[in-house]
């Protein structure tokens, strides 16, 4: 089976309308949410927290399904 690569889209940009968001509280900074961000968006933080990059993060929604501790949303950007 043969890709075809897509073309015309080159150059064009969108705003995502939701991104992710930890609480950093809570979070136990496992690492499994770096793991499934298609983007890279999400670094442990001194081995304490998650931080998402919300310049990267799209809103997929990944890293909250595989967050074990339940400590990641996705909500509406402002």
């Amino acid at each position: 089976m043969e890709h075809k690569k897509i073309t015309g889209m080159e150059g064009m940009k969108f705003k995502p309308r939701k991104k992710a968001v930890v609480h950093r509280a809570q979070c136990v900074a496992c690492g499994s949410c770096t793991k499934v961000c298609p983007l890279r968006a999400i670094k442990i933080i001194r081995g304490a927290y998650a931080a998402v990059c919300e310049k990267t993060c799209v809103g997929c929604g990944k890293c909250r399904v595989a967050c074990s501790a339940s400590v990641i949303r996705v909500e509406a950007r402002a």
